[in-house]
């Protein structure tokens, strides 16, 4: 190990001085470079000891949070966080029903009238048309954080998904090999997010979808233009998964729930194809029997029944839970970095 100039007693305010991602709208995980991502963490790692408690780094401050679609875990996850960083809190959980965009309002204007109650916007949006608003706003807007735009991002989840596998594979993601498998990739914003993120820090990213609904083509070429190490299979069985695990070495395994809304003959579809990519803990048993290595499971959430086998829950393969707790400290390193402190 060598020394460094910067060696000393940990700062937060030299962290996030040093993260250096101040005002900035976030759209997709690799709006940040490596080095970027990389503080992110470390920022986190710092905030960790408070996710429960409290470290006013944002007293003074107001988010926003304009939400579209209906949402648990991030909305109270990024509430949560503000609070914990001594920040406050405006929330509009039904725009279309109780705010002026049931008048016709723009969100082009929706956002420049937030941005003067807020320091920062967390928006979720069914239509990824919403990616070019942001950009015509440029900093005319306060910074807009996507809470989940249409069905190609969600960078708030990727990160925590990033941050959940720094965690549990110990922070080094050249060594690690990461599924993303489910029936659709085409709707699979949390784990093509995840992915992004993945391969921005040089893991080795395994697809396993389906024919017709593969990996959108602006992920793809996001992947294609960072020389990303990326493979996507389609169509296997649940065995040819397992093999494939297997022969790949893979350390983790991510399952994008189904996003399609109840009553869309789309989440039927889904779901009968699930059968072949329901993992079981007898089935992650054989592999870590095999390899010697206990692969991860984590699952974006919400789940249905079906899905994978919640025996699974009680495990040590588990991570889908345990994931949520990382989401805070990690949420508040994001608002830390992006407000200022």
């Amino acid at each position: 190990m060598a020394l460094t100039n910067d060696f000393g007693p940990m700062d937060i305010y030299a962290q996030v001085e040093k993260t250096g991602i101040k005002g900035r709208h976030f759209t997709f995980v690799d709006d940040f470079t490596t080095e970027e991502l990389e503080n992110v963490f470390k920022t986190a790692l710092m905030i960790e000891p408070f996710w429960r408690s409290r470290i006013p780094l944002l007293q003074g401050k107001v988010m926003c949070l304009q939400f579209f679609q209906p949402s648990t875990r991030t909305r109270f996850s990024m509430e949560t966080a503000m609070h914990r960083l001594g920040g406050d809190v405006i929330t509009e959980s039904n725009p279309l029903v109780s705010s002026s965009a049931a008048k016709g309002e723009s969100l082009y204007d929706s956002l420049r009238v937030t941005s003067q109650y807020a320091n920062v916007i967390v928006l979720r949006h069914p239509d990824e048309g919403v990616i070019e608003v942001i950009e015509e706003l440029g900093s005319d807007s306060a910074p807009v954080i996507s809470g989940g735009y249409g069905d190609v991002t969600h960078p708030t989840q990727g990160l925590l998904d990033m941050y959940a596998v720094y965690r549990a594979l110990g922070g080094d993601f050249t060594t690690m090999t990461v599924m993303i498998a489910t029936p659709d990739l085409s709707r699979a914003r949390s784990g093509q997010s995840f992915a992004l993120g993945l391969a921005k820090m040089g893991a080795r990213v395994i697809y396993s979808g389906t024919k017709g609904l593969e990996t959108p083509q602006v992920v793809r070429d996001k992947l294609i233009a960072m020389n990303a190490n990326f493979t996507e299979f389609n169509d296997l069985t649940l065995g040819e998964q397992e093999e494939l695990i297997v022969d790949e070495g893979v350390d983790y395994v991510y399952l994008p729930g189904c996003s399609v809304k109840k009553g869309d003959p789309g989440r039927d579809d889904f779901l009968k194809k699930m059968a072949e990519y329901y993992f079981t803990a007898e089935g992650l048993q054989r592999i870590q029997e095999k390899t010697g290595r206990t692969v991860g499971i984590s699952h974006s959430l919400p789940r249905n029944a079906g899905e994978f086998d919640f025996g699974i829950d009680n495990t040590a393969h588990q991570v889908y839970f345990k994931a949520i707790g990382f989401s805070i400290p990690l949420r508040m390193s994001l608002l830390a970095n992006i407000c200022g402190i």
